[in-house]
């Protein structure tokens, strides 16, 4: 094969990848989040709820959803794996942290060759003993809004992994950017094996140099698309339908349609918490797809975002 993907049923060709949520969750939670007696889910829940969502993904058409799960946050390799089997959708697992301070103390306390060495077994030897290898690197921007110093460490490591196993690094938010570019850049890691996320959700977008990120050779990540302040009861991070798709088209506008990816952050089955009623991962095909179309985005477009950018972009290269 020569460009190989990591899911967590094996090593496929990117071209087997198909449509893609590049950015999604099968079920996020804090650390401690399953002491929760109240939102903590049996697997039995878990899977009920997860299922039909899969499988109405796999029905409209979608080929691979990547877990941007980190290490600490209920990452659950095995189940995947079922899931993966029994609704026919590629799951790409990560490693990786969602950001510094949703690592544990032991990881928290590790050195940056440590770290490195942890994400470079499990994308290629296999996560535990599932079997499975990661196919992604997480790493995040803590809360607060600046890189903390763990951050750095974290992100540092998740280059030399990079670099050494071809594998890309998804960023949480893209903000606080150049910190994040110079590690990469000192690392030898060039900026388009980085996708820098959550360009577009409502509490950071005014902080997100997306075309400077795009300047630089990074790529941009639209995808808390579906958080809008029409739901029911919107997160703090959501924002008007409109004004985030106005947001992407004036990015796309500005040519920059080879560097964008787009995803609806899709948490399936929360853990710890109560989530958000009214968004999945199916708002990419019931909502977002249709509105690009309203927008005058053709198929090529659409097939190249979603189809193209992530089958590139996700195939290992050393």
């Amino acid at each position: 094969m020569l460009s190989k993907v990591n899911t967590v049923l094996g090593t496929i060709p990117a071209e087997e990848l198909g449509l893609v949520a590049i950015h999604e969750h099968i079920g996020y939670g804090m650390p401690g989040s399953e002491l929760d007696s109240k939102w903590w889910k049996t697997p039995e829940q878990r899977y009920e709820e997860t299922v039909p969502k899969l499988r109405k993904f796999h029905e409209y058409g979608g080929g691979t959803f990547v877990d941007a799960t980190g290490i600490c946050n209920g990452r659950d390799i095995d189940y995947y794996k079922s899931l993966s089997a029994k609704t026919g959708v590629n799951i790409i697992a990560c490693t990786g942290f969602v950001g510094g301070d949703t690592a544990l103390p032991h990881f928290a306390r590790a050195s940056v060759e440590y770290l490195a060495e942890v994400f470079i077994h499990e994308i290629t030897v296999g996560i535990g003993a599932t079997g499975s290898k990661a196919g992604v690197i997480k790493v995040g921007v803590s809360r607060g809004g600046k890189m903390t110093e763990l951050d750095k460490r974290i992100y540092r490591a998740a280059a030399r992994a990079a670099v050494a196993t071809g594998a890309p690094i998804l960023t949480h938010l893209a903000i606080d950017v150049q910190p994040a570019m110079d590690i990469f850049t000192e690392e030898g890691l060039p900026l388009d094996r980085v996708l820098f996320g959550h360009a577009d959700d409502g509490f950071n977008a005014d902080n997100t140099p997306d075309l400077y990120i795009a300047e630089q050779g990074g790529r941009v990540g639209f995808d808390t698309f579906g958080y809008e302040t029409e739901l029911e009861d919107p997160p703090f991070w959501a924002r008007p339908r409109q004004d985030r798709l106005d947001h992407f088209m004036r990015f796309l506008n500005a040519g920059n349609i080879d560097k964008v990816l787009a995803g609806v952050d899709a948490n399936c089955s929360p853990l710890g918490w109560p989530g958000v009623k009214g968004h999945t991962v199916n708002y990419m095909f019931e909502d977002l797809i249709p509105d690009l179309r309203n927008e005058g985005l053709g198929e090529a477009e659409i097939n190249k975002i979603f189809v193209e950018n992530p089958a590139e972009f996700l195939t290992l290269r050393p």
